[in-house]
């Protein structure tokens, strides 16, 4: 029997930091680095953050991380995968990632993603994502994806991954 795996959509599959990158610059003109943002959760590091995760668009118009479509679909055949997403915060997170699911993984079906408010109710073998809030009470293998909030963070507990090719090799 295949292993569950359960992975995260923002910060792993979507690259959320360039639309926050994006909308910073034309909006306010401030240029970051993401090596500026290291060690800053998301919602402190952009002045507007709040307001742009509740813009229409946002989370549809995500590009995905580099690797993450070859990537999931490798481990799609050798998993029992489940999307696993917090969707219900935000007006428009849940249709906007459905869409954005179908159109960049369309090997990814319906049964397999989870839109939720908290991931603590999931349960599952293995899950990769970029948030110790919700790898810390998982009781499963931990992948810790790196992102410039988690950058500089490390309580021992979870294998990290840089990029795609690190994820598929450590699954």
């Amino acid at each position: 029997m295949k292993q569950q795996l359960l992975v995260d959509m923002d910060g792993v599959l979507a690259d959320v930091y360039s639309q926050f990158l994006k909308l910073e610059f034309e909006e306010l003109g401030i240029k970051q680095s993401l090596k500026d943002l290291e060690g800053v959760l998301e919602m402190k590091a952009f002045a507007y953050a709040e307001k742009y995760v509740r813009t229409k668009g946002f989370f549809r118009n995500a590009p995905t991380i580099e690797g993450s479509v070859e990537g999931l679909k490798y481990l799609n055949d050798k998993y029992n995968m489940l999307i696993v997403s917090s969707a219900t915060e935000f007006p428009d997170s849940l249709s906007e990632k459905l869409y954005w699911l179908n159109e960049h993984y369309p090997f990814i079906t319906w049964e397999q993603m989870i839109f939720c408010g908290k991931k603590d109710s999931v349960k599952g073998d293995i899950m990769l994502d970029d948030h110790f809030k919700n790898l810390d009470y998982f009781e499963g293998k931990t992948v810790l994806f790196t992102q410039p909030h988690n950058a500089k963070m490390d309580n021992g507990r979870h294998i990290r991954a840089n990029n795609w090719n690190e994820v598929v090799s450590i699954l």
